[in-house]
Protein backbone atom coordinates (compact mmCIF):
# COMPACT_ATOMS: atom_id res chain seq x y z
CA UNK A 1 0.00 0.00 0.00
CA UNK A 2 3.20 2.45 0.88
CA UNK A 3 4.36 1.68 -3.01
CA UNK A 4 1.12 2.59 -4.30
CA UNK A 5 0.75 5.71 -2.32
CA UNK A 6 4.34 6.68 -3.32
CA UNK A 7 4.16 5.75 -6.75
CA UNK A 8 0.51 7.76 -6.90
CA UNK A 9 1.86 10.44 -5.35
CA UNK A 10 4.64 11.00 -7.74
CA UNK A 11 2.55 10.60 -10.52
CA UNK A 12 0.45 13.47 -9.52
CA UNK A 13 3.56 15.08 -8.73
CA UNK A 14 4.25 15.39 -12.55
CA UNK A 15 2.54 17.35 -15.23
CA UNK A 16 1.55 14.63 -17.02
CA UNK A 17 -0.50 13.06 -13.40
CA UNK A 18 -1.73 16.31 -12.72
CA UNK A 19 -3.36 16.79 -16.40
CA UNK A 20 -4.79 13.54 -16.02
CA UNK A 21 -6.18 14.40 -12.47
CA UNK A 22 -7.90 16.95 -13.61
CA UNK A 23 -9.40 15.55 -16.51
CA UNK A 24 -10.56 13.28 -14.65
CA UNK A 25 -12.08 15.47 -11.82
CA UNK A 26 -13.98 17.57 -14.69
CA UNK A 27 -15.09 13.95 -16.50
CA UNK A 28 -16.77 12.71 -13.13
CA UNK A 29 -16.80 14.87 -10.16
CA UNK A 30 -17.23 18.11 -10.69
CA UNK A 31 -17.10 20.71 -13.52
CA UNK A 32 -17.28 24.68 -13.15
CA UNK A 33 -19.83 26.51 -14.94
CA UNK A 34 -20.94 30.21 -15.10
CA UNK A 35 -23.94 31.53 -15.12
CA UNK A 36 -24.58 33.52 -18.52
CA UNK A 37 -28.29 34.82 -18.66
CA UNK A 38 -31.05 35.86 -16.10
CA UNK A 39 -33.30 33.33 -16.25
CA UNK A 40 -32.60 31.17 -13.12
CA UNK A 41 -32.35 34.87 -11.48
CA UNK A 42 -32.73 35.31 -7.99
CA UNK A 43 -31.56 31.92 -7.01
CA UNK A 44 -28.81 32.16 -9.45
CA UNK A 45 -27.58 35.21 -11.04
CA UNK A 46 -25.44 36.50 -13.22
CA UNK A 47 -21.76 36.37 -12.96
CA UNK A 48 -22.55 33.29 -10.54
CA UNK A 49 -19.53 30.85 -11.03
CA UNK A 50 -20.49 27.19 -9.59
CA UNK A 51 -18.88 24.05 -9.17
CA UNK A 52 -21.42 20.97 -10.25
CA UNK A 53 -21.93 17.33 -9.53
CA UNK A 54 -21.65 15.46 -12.70
CA UNK A 55 -22.92 12.45 -10.55
CA UNK A 56 -25.90 13.40 -9.12
CA UNK A 57 -27.91 11.63 -12.03
CA UNK A 58 -25.64 8.61 -13.18
CA UNK A 59 -22.25 9.05 -15.15
CA UNK A 60 -22.80 11.23 -18.14
CA UNK A 61 -20.40 10.52 -21.36
CA UNK A 62 -17.09 12.95 -20.61
CA UNK A 63 -16.53 15.34 -23.62
CA UNK A 64 -13.57 16.59 -24.12
CA UNK A 65 -14.14 20.48 -22.71
CA UNK A 66 -14.89 23.66 -24.32
CA UNK A 67 -15.21 21.55 -27.70
CA UNK A 68 -17.91 19.77 -26.44
CA UNK A 69 -16.47 16.26 -28.60
CA UNK A 70 -17.82 12.91 -26.84
CA UNK A 71 -14.78 10.84 -26.02
CA UNK A 72 -16.64 7.28 -25.78
CA UNK A 73 -19.64 5.86 -27.58
CA UNK A 74 -23.13 5.76 -26.06
CA UNK A 75 -23.32 2.18 -25.06
CA UNK A 76 -26.41 2.50 -23.25
CA UNK A 77 -27.92 5.17 -25.76
CA UNK A 78 -29.21 6.90 -23.08
CA UNK A 79 -26.18 9.50 -22.71
CA UNK A 80 -24.59 7.99 -19.31
CA UNK A 81 -21.88 5.80 -19.08
CA UNK A 82 -23.28 4.64 -15.69
CA UNK A 83 -27.04 5.08 -15.31
CA UNK A 84 -28.30 6.92 -11.69
CA UNK A 85 -31.10 8.57 -10.00
CA UNK A 86 -33.10 10.56 -12.07
CA UNK A 87 -33.69 14.62 -11.68
CA UNK A 88 -36.76 15.20 -9.13
CA UNK A 89 -39.07 17.85 -8.81
CA UNK A 90 -37.38 21.24 -7.40
CA UNK A 91 -34.21 19.95 -8.37
CA UNK A 92 -32.08 22.91 -9.80
CA UNK A 93 -30.19 20.77 -13.14
CA UNK A 94 -27.46 21.22 -15.44
CA UNK A 95 -28.40 19.67 -18.98
CA UNK A 96 -27.42 19.88 -22.55
CA UNK A 97 -29.54 22.01 -24.64
CA UNK A 98 -31.84 20.09 -26.74
CA UNK A 99 -31.07 22.44 -29.86
CA UNK A 100 -27.34 21.94 -29.68
CA UNK A 101 -25.88 19.96 -27.30
CA UNK A 102 -22.98 21.81 -27.07
CA UNK A 103 -24.60 24.09 -24.86
CA UNK A 104 -25.35 23.51 -21.16
CA UNK A 105 -28.67 25.25 -19.76
CA UNK A 106 -29.31 25.41 -15.97
CA UNK A 107 -33.04 26.04 -14.78
CA UNK A 108 -35.70 24.05 -12.59
CA UNK A 109 -36.89 20.56 -12.91
CA UNK A 110 -40.73 21.57 -12.55
CA UNK A 111 -42.13 18.21 -13.65
CA UNK A 112 -41.65 14.68 -14.50
CA UNK A 113 -42.80 11.95 -16.89
CA UNK A 114 -46.44 11.35 -16.57
CA UNK A 115 -46.73 15.65 -14.72
CA UNK A 116 -49.46 17.30 -16.95
CA UNK A 117 -49.08 21.20 -17.06
CA UNK A 118 -51.57 24.01 -17.54
CA UNK A 119 -49.17 27.56 -17.78
CA UNK A 120 -51.32 30.72 -17.72
CA UNK A 121 -50.89 34.73 -16.90
CA UNK A 122 -48.38 34.52 -13.61
CA UNK A 123 -49.01 30.82 -12.92
CA UNK A 124 -48.04 27.48 -13.55
CA UNK A 125 -50.63 24.73 -12.20
CA UNK A 126 -49.65 20.92 -12.68
CA UNK A 127 -51.42 17.92 -12.27
CA UNK A 128 -49.14 15.12 -10.62
CA UNK A 129 -48.96 12.24 -11.64
CA UNK A 130 -49.49 10.55 -7.88
CA UNK A 131 -52.59 11.55 -8.90
CA UNK A 132 -55.52 13.33 -6.98
CA UNK A 133 -54.66 11.62 -3.11
CA UNK A 134 -50.89 12.74 -3.70
CA UNK A 135 -51.97 15.92 -4.11
CA UNK A 136 -54.54 16.44 -1.56
CA UNK A 137 -51.97 15.04 0.95
CA UNK A 138 -49.03 17.56 0.10
CA UNK A 139 -50.70 20.85 -0.57
CA UNK A 140 -52.60 23.05 0.96
CA UNK A 141 -56.62 23.49 -0.44
CA UNK A 142 -55.28 27.10 -1.22
CA UNK A 143 -53.18 26.40 -3.99
CA UNK A 144 -55.35 23.51 -5.29
CA UNK A 145 -58.07 23.89 -8.17
CA UNK A 146 -60.22 21.35 -9.51
CA UNK A 147 -60.37 21.40 -13.40
CA UNK A 148 -60.88 18.25 -16.13
CA UNK A 149 -62.31 16.52 -12.87
CA UNK A 150 -58.08 16.41 -11.60
CA UNK A 151 -57.03 18.43 -8.88
CA UNK A 152 -54.31 20.65 -10.06
CA UNK A 153 -51.45 23.03 -7.60
CA UNK A 154 -51.04 26.14 -8.78
CA UNK A 155 -47.25 27.58 -8.54
CA UNK A 156 -46.40 24.82 -6.18
CA UNK A 157 -42.94 25.68 -5.57
CA UNK A 158 -43.13 29.68 -5.18
CA UNK A 159 -43.40 29.65 -1.44
CA UNK A 160 -40.89 27.20 -0.86
CA UNK A 161 -38.04 28.85 -3.14
CA UNK A 162 -37.94 32.73 -2.72
CA UNK A 163 -36.12 33.02 -6.24
CA UNK A 164 -39.18 32.24 -8.12
CA UNK A 165 -41.03 35.27 -9.22
CA UNK A 166 -42.85 36.37 -12.40
CA UNK A 167 -41.58 39.85 -13.23
CA UNK A 168 -42.02 41.47 -16.21
CA UNK A 169 -38.73 42.58 -17.73
CA UNK A 170 -38.32 39.89 -20.11
CA UNK A 171 -39.97 38.47 -23.15
CA UNK A 172 -41.04 35.43 -22.48
CA UNK A 173 -44.07 35.27 -20.06
CA UNK A 174 -47.80 34.58 -21.34
CA UNK A 175 -48.03 36.94 -23.55
CA UNK A 176 -44.87 36.43 -25.73
CA UNK A 177 -45.87 32.83 -25.50
CA UNK A 178 -49.31 33.29 -27.01
CA UNK A 179 -47.71 35.55 -29.34
CA UNK A 180 -45.72 32.86 -30.39
CA UNK A 181 -48.33 30.15 -30.24
CA UNK A 182 -50.58 32.35 -32.76
CA UNK A 183 -47.72 33.26 -35.34
CA UNK A 184 -45.60 30.36 -35.83
CA UNK A 185 -46.69 27.72 -33.09
CA UNK A 186 -42.84 27.36 -32.48
CA UNK A 187 -43.51 26.33 -28.76
CA UNK A 188 -44.01 23.02 -26.89
CA UNK A 189 -47.39 23.27 -25.61
CA UNK A 190 -51.09 23.47 -26.98
CA UNK A 191 -53.69 25.78 -25.60
CA UNK A 192 -56.92 24.86 -23.86
CA UNK A 193 -60.06 26.93 -23.36
CA UNK A 194 -60.85 27.18 -19.44
CA UNK A 195 -64.70 27.70 -19.02
CA UNK A 196 -64.33 28.57 -14.56
CA UNK A 197 -67.70 28.15 -12.15
CA UNK A 198 -67.91 31.80 -12.77
CA UNK A 199 -68.81 31.82 -16.85
CA UNK A 200 -65.42 33.17 -17.27
CA UNK A 201 -63.07 31.74 -19.37
CA UNK A 202 -59.29 31.38 -19.68
CA UNK A 203 -56.55 30.36 -22.20
CA UNK A 204 -54.28 28.11 -21.12
CA UNK A 205 -51.19 25.85 -22.55
CA UNK A 206 -51.50 22.43 -21.90
CA UNK A 207 -48.27 19.68 -21.76
CA UNK A 208 -48.07 15.77 -20.35
CA UNK A 209 -44.26 15.45 -20.19
CA UNK A 210 -43.06 11.90 -21.42
CA UNK A 211 -41.54 9.15 -20.01
CA UNK A 212 -37.85 9.47 -18.41
CA UNK A 213 -38.05 13.33 -19.61
CA UNK A 214 -38.45 16.54 -17.12
CA UNK A 215 -39.47 19.54 -17.80
CA UNK A 216 -37.10 22.51 -17.44
CA UNK A 217 -38.60 26.20 -16.11
CA UNK A 218 -36.30 29.12 -15.60
CA UNK A 219 -37.03 30.94 -11.93
CA UNK A 220 -37.45 34.15 -13.55
CA UNK A 221 -40.33 32.79 -15.44
CA UNK A 222 -40.98 36.15 -18.14
CA UNK A 223 -36.99 35.65 -19.11
CA UNK A 224 -36.58 32.20 -19.52
CA UNK A 225 -35.87 30.23 -22.86
CA UNK A 226 -36.87 26.86 -21.73
CA UNK A 227 -39.01 23.86 -21.91
CA UNK A 228 -42.44 25.57 -22.66
CA UNK A 229 -40.89 26.84 -26.16
CA UNK A 230 -38.24 23.41 -26.89
CA UNK A 231 -39.80 20.82 -24.83
CA UNK A 232 -38.96 18.27 -22.27
CA UNK A 233 -35.23 17.42 -21.67
CA UNK A 234 -34.41 13.70 -22.05
CA UNK A 235 -32.74 11.97 -19.60
CA UNK A 236 -29.51 11.54 -21.88
CA UNK A 237 -28.93 15.19 -21.65
CA UNK A 238 -28.61 15.31 -18.02
CA UNK A 239 -25.15 16.43 -17.12
CA UNK A 240 -25.51 16.93 -13.29
CA UNK A 241 -26.45 19.43 -10.47
CA UNK A 242 -25.63 22.72 -9.20
CA UNK A 243 -23.57 22.66 -5.88
CA UNK A 244 -21.32 25.21 -4.65
CA UNK A 245 -20.96 28.80 -5.80
CA UNK A 246 -17.01 29.57 -5.36
CA UNK A 247 -17.45 33.12 -7.21
CA UNK A 248 -19.82 35.45 -7.90
CA UNK A 249 -19.34 38.98 -9.25
CA UNK A 250 -21.35 41.89 -11.29
CA UNK A 251 -19.63 42.38 -14.17
CA UNK A 252 -22.38 43.49 -16.42
CA UNK A 253 -22.49 46.58 -18.16
CA UNK A 254 -25.04 49.74 -17.52
CA UNK A 255 -26.35 49.10 -21.11
CA UNK A 256 -26.74 45.09 -20.76
CA UNK A 257 -28.90 45.89 -17.49
CA UNK A 258 -30.97 48.36 -18.92
CA UNK A 259 -31.57 47.50 -22.39
CA UNK A 260 -31.05 43.84 -21.80
CA UNK A 261 -28.56 43.23 -23.96
CA UNK A 262 -26.76 39.70 -23.68
CA UNK A 263 -28.15 38.28 -20.27
CA UNK A 264 -31.37 40.27 -20.09
CA UNK A 265 -33.03 43.57 -18.75
CA UNK A 266 -32.47 44.03 -14.67
CA UNK A 267 -34.25 47.60 -14.14
CA UNK A 268 -35.43 45.51 -10.77
CA UNK A 269 -31.24 45.73 -9.76
CA UNK A 270 -30.71 49.53 -11.22
CA UNK A 271 -33.77 50.64 -9.16
CA UNK A 272 -32.08 49.17 -5.83
CA UNK A 273 -28.30 51.05 -6.55
CA UNK A 274 -30.28 53.99 -8.09
CA UNK A 275 -32.84 54.77 -5.01
CA UNK A 276 -34.84 57.70 -5.32
CA UNK A 277 -33.03 58.32 -9.04
CA UNK A 278 -34.40 58.25 -12.87
CA UNK A 279 -32.48 54.79 -13.68
CA UNK A 280 -32.08 56.45 -17.08
CA UNK A 281 -30.25 58.98 -15.88
CA UNK A 282 -26.70 59.77 -16.52
CA UNK A 283 -26.44 59.53 -12.43
CA UNK A 284 -27.69 56.17 -12.29
CA UNK A 285 -25.18 54.96 -14.98
CA UNK A 286 -22.30 56.70 -13.19
CA UNK A 287 -23.54 55.00 -10.12
CA UNK A 288 -23.80 51.36 -11.63
CA UNK A 289 -20.28 51.85 -13.29
CA UNK A 290 -18.99 52.43 -9.48
CA UNK A 291 -20.48 49.86 -8.09
CA UNK A 292 -19.60 47.07 -11.49
CA UNK A 293 -17.64 44.37 -10.97
CA UNK A 294 -17.84 44.23 -7.06
CA UNK A 295 -18.02 40.87 -5.53
CA UNK A 296 -21.14 39.69 -4.07
CA UNK A 297 -19.23 38.44 -0.59
CA UNK A 298 -22.90 36.70 0.78
CA UNK A 299 -22.94 34.28 -2.26
CA UNK A 300 -19.46 33.17 -1.89
CA UNK A 301 -18.44 29.56 -1.21
CA UNK A 302 -22.20 28.80 -0.27
CA UNK A 303 -24.17 25.61 -1.36
CA UNK A 304 -26.87 26.09 -3.57
CA UNK A 305 -28.63 23.64 -1.80
CA UNK A 306 -29.13 26.04 0.91
CA UNK A 307 -29.32 29.31 -0.70
CA UNK A 308 -31.96 28.85 -2.68
CA UNK A 309 -34.02 28.65 0.43
CA UNK A 310 -33.48 31.83 1.76
CA UNK A 311 -34.26 35.35 0.47
CA UNK A 312 -31.66 36.18 -2.50
CA UNK A 313 -28.62 37.42 -1.68
CA UNK A 314 -27.49 40.46 -4.57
Amino acid sequence: MKKFLHAFGRFAGSWTGTFVIVLFLIFFVAQSFVIPSGSMKRTQLIGDFLFAKKFSYGIPIPHLPWLEIPLLPDFNDNGHLISGPRPEREDIVIFRYPKNNKIHYVKRCVATGGDELLYGEKKLMIHFNEGDEYIKKNYPKEKIIKLYDKLWVINPYMSKYPGIQYTPEGNTGYEYLTASYNYNKEIDMSIKRITHNDGTEEHLFYKKVEKDHFYMIGDNRDNSNDSRFWGSVPYKLIVGQPWLIYMSIEFRSYDQVFDGIGGGRDHDKLHRICTDMNIASTECEALWNKQRYTVRWGRVGRLLKSIELEEPIE
